[in-house]
């Protein structure tokens, strides 16, 4: 089978997060007949996946999710979300480009190699999540925690992410920032808009602290990173009537973070800013991950050579983007990478992906296999 008809199969499990609905049953399935031992972690509603062929290292791991974001009103689609439907060149379906298309090209990757080298140098192991797309909790921290108890360790790690922009494999993430996020609560007095020597507005005391925030630069950023950046996403305030000074503003926040700074230095320079401004608030903090970057290596030499060899192009080396399961591998010591189609279409309504960009995709990846184990 090549990697476009797995796919399709895949794409035709409704694995909305957190569910797998089967999506891992059936690789287990692929990857037991090429002698890999299966290993199904549940944790609480996640389903996850460890499945490793060889015992040595170095240990090359293929990481990703079957889970999806819904499909939204499935009427608003030209093709129904969950069909795998072929047509013009293109792959239709929820999950076709995140990720359920760089599984497909994992597998057929593997096989390839393994029928081709059985007796390739160290280890190949999947490491598998249906809990990606949701709060994350369940699934590729969770298998990485029971991995490092044991004390087995992955020395490469390739995520599926869909990494490319034009060209499948122009682009490929080495690195992502982290993330913080900040849920604030600001405490004033409510009362009648006629009478506001009577009420505290916390909308006005807040005001100077969100320009503050906003106008700091937090970092230079790096060669490999931007400046650390501070995004409002919410504010909430007021009982919807026009008359009332509200008692509370409720504002949600987000650093996105380099290399430069850390979660505990960001955390304290806002408190003191909030403490400036003499403002009364409590901030419940969400850390959503730490920066990695992995900046050379035998991974990211190998990746380079195998899409110029592939594609006979060269390709840039990114951390731009969001967060990816990839945060919770680098700690660990592996050199972590994200390579995978284009993601024009993530998260969208008609989301797809090239027939043949999937066939190329699987092609590079059994050359990095090459490149690395042979």
């Amino acid at each position: 089978m090549d990697a476009v008809k797995v796919a399709q199969t895949l794409i035709q499990k409704q694995s909305v997060t957190p569910e797998d609905a089967g999506c891992q049953d059936l690789m287990k399935d692929w990857l037991g007949n090429l002698d890999f031992t299966n290993e199904t972690m549940i944790f609480e509603d996640t389903t996850n996946l460890w499945s490793r062929r060889g015992t040595e290292n170095p240990v090359f791991c293929f990481a990703g999710h079957t889970d999806v974001v819904p499909s939204g009103p499935e009427e608003h689609w030209t093709h129904p979300p969950f069909s795998g439907l072929i047509k013009d060149g293109m792959l239709h379906g929820r999950g076709a480009a995140d990720m359920k298309g760089s599984l497909a090209a994992m597998m057929v990757a593997t096989k390839r190699f393994v029928e081709k080298y059985p007796d390739h140098k160290g280890s190949i192991a999947f490491l598998i999540t249906s809990d990606e797309e949701g709060p994350f909790i369940n699934g590729t921290t969770r298998v990485v925690d029971t991995l490092e108890a044991r004390n087995e360790k992955m020395t490469y790690c390739l995520v599926g992410e869909p990494s490319s922009t034009k060209l499948v494999g122009d682009v490929v993430k080495n690195g992502r920032r982290g993330s913080l996020t900040g849920a604030a609560t600001v405490k004033g007095v409510q009362g009648h808009v006629a009478y506001p020597h009577l009420a505290k507005n916390p909308i006005h005391t807040v005001a100077p602290v969100l320009t503050e925030l906003s106008k700091t630069q937090w970092d230079q950023g790096n060669s490999s990173f931007p400046p650390t950046s501070f995004q409002v996403s919410n504010i909430n305030a007021g009982t919807g009537a026009g008359n009332v000074i509200p008692g509370t503003c409720e504002i949600n926040f987000n650093f996105r973070f380099c290399t430069e700074v850390t979660d505990k230095v960001l955390i304290e320079r806002v408190e003191a800013i909030f403490e400036k401004h003499n403002v009364d608030v409590d901030i419940h903090w969400t850390f959503n991950g730490q920066p990695f970057l992995t900046d050379s290596g035998n991974l990211v030499e190998a990746t380079q050579q195998a899409i110029k060899d592939v594609t006979g192009r060269e390709t840039e080396l990114s951390t731009a983007g969001g967060t990816s399961d990839g945060r919770f591998i680098a700690p660990t010591g592996a050199q972590v990478i994200e390579l995978g189609p284009i993601n024009a279409t993530i998260h969208k309504i008609d989301e797809c992906v090239s027939t043949k960009d999937l066939e190329t995709l699987a092609d590079i990846y059994e050359q990095i296999l090459v490149n690395l184990l042979t």
